[in-house]
């Protein structure tokens, strides 16, 4: 009788073991937060705004970069800075992938493209064009998951919430960040509000 409480709490603790590990894949799937492209020149913030993922440039190892390979002339000297660069990427049902358009500033143009999580500290990258003559990279976590917009919140109803750091046109190199916040020195903020972003989601 004695030996059966020990052995029920034991079928418990290995139960929270087995469950624990059941929901890091589920974890791992979030897109969101700042991450390091593989050549080490930019952060790109993903983020939620309204039901797609978004990311643009948060911060450059070079600061003061232009969009000059843009074909749009009136485009050729807007900041790198808040630049949006995985454009209204939609959820693939079924699977921890989203599927859209990503901006390459290197030649000024637009590809298909998917992401995908790979554990909580990557992220895989494809892009191609026509359909085929297919290329990727894996980037690197440097940021947690961020939480929703408040633009979001704001579209649902919710109260209207603070909406992040101000915007500057400069670059700064990253600060140090908390697990799921923005820093307060942050010269991108919620990405949701730039213009470019604001313009399609709302």
């Amino acid at each position: 009788m004695l030996h059966r409480p020990r052995s029920v709490m034991r079928k418990l603790i290995y139960s929270g073991i087995i469950l624990s590990a059941g929901l890091a894949p589920a974890l791992a799937a979030d897109p969101t937060g700042d991450w390091r492209v593989a050549d080490g020149v930019a952060n790109i913030r993903v983020a939620e705004c309204n039901g797609s993922m978004w990311g643009v440039v948060a911060w450059e190892k070079e600061p003061g970069g232009r969009d000059t390979h843009n074909p749009d002339v009136s485009k050729q000297n807007r900041p790198s800075l808040g630049m949006p660069i995985l454009i209204d990427m939609k959820k693939t049902p079924g699977v921890d992938q989203w599927e859209g358009q990503v901006y390459n500033a290197k030649d000024g143009q637009f590809y298909s493209s998917k992401i995908k999580p790979v554990g909580p500290d990557q992220l895989e990258i494809q892009g191609c064009v026509l359909g085929f003559l297919c290329g990727g990279e894996t980037w690197t976590r440097v940021a947690g998951p961020i939480p929703s917009s408040p633009v979001n919140s704001m579209a649902k109803g919710a109260p209207k919430a603070a909406t992040g750091a101000p915007k500057t046109t400069g670059s700064v190199s990253p600060a140090p960040k908390m697990h799921g916040q923005l820093a307060a020195n942050d010269p991108v903020g919620d990405i949701c509000l730039l213009p470019d972003i604001a313009r399609f989601t709302h």
